[in-house]
């Protein structure tokens, strides 16, 4: 198994506990180290808090502050992290306003381990 990803660390902003679960073994086997935010509001506490994030994962249908204003204020504050969209929602307006907030690409779900893993190595212009 290609080992690029190794020691990066991501944000994941998921509320869906069985979708954590998910991503976090998908990248715990590229060894990548994985931080949950299951709403809006930890995300941009973690990242105020100065803690360093190679890249976010971003769900953009969250409870009480949906995924683009997290993107939002998350951009405000560090403007340079990259942030992956991942949502159920592929058609082209809802993908376009994930680009409106800030983001750096999307992935659409369900997805594969390759295509989660190509998008982050992508984003962060690394080669699998």
């Amino acid at each position: 198994m290609n080992n690029s990803l190794k020691g990066k660390r991501i944000l994941v902003v998921e509320d869906q506990d069985t979708n954590w679960f998910l991503i976090r073994d998908i990248l715990e086997n590229f060894d990548v180290e994985t931080v949950w935010a299951e709403v809006g509001q930890k995300a941009i506490d973690l990242i105020n808090s100065g803690q360093f994030f190679d890249l976010i994962l971003m769900d953009i249908n969250l409870p009480f502050m949906d995924g683009y204003e997290t993107v939002r204020q998350i951009k405000a504050i560090k403007p340079e992290i990259p942030i992956i969209a991942q949502t159920a929602f592929a058609i082209s307006e809802e993908i376009k306003l994930c680009y409106k907030a800030g983001c750096s690409a999307h992935v659409c779900k369900p997805f594969t381990v390759y295509e989660l893993t190509s998008c982050i190595a992508t984003t962060l212009n690394i080669k699998l």
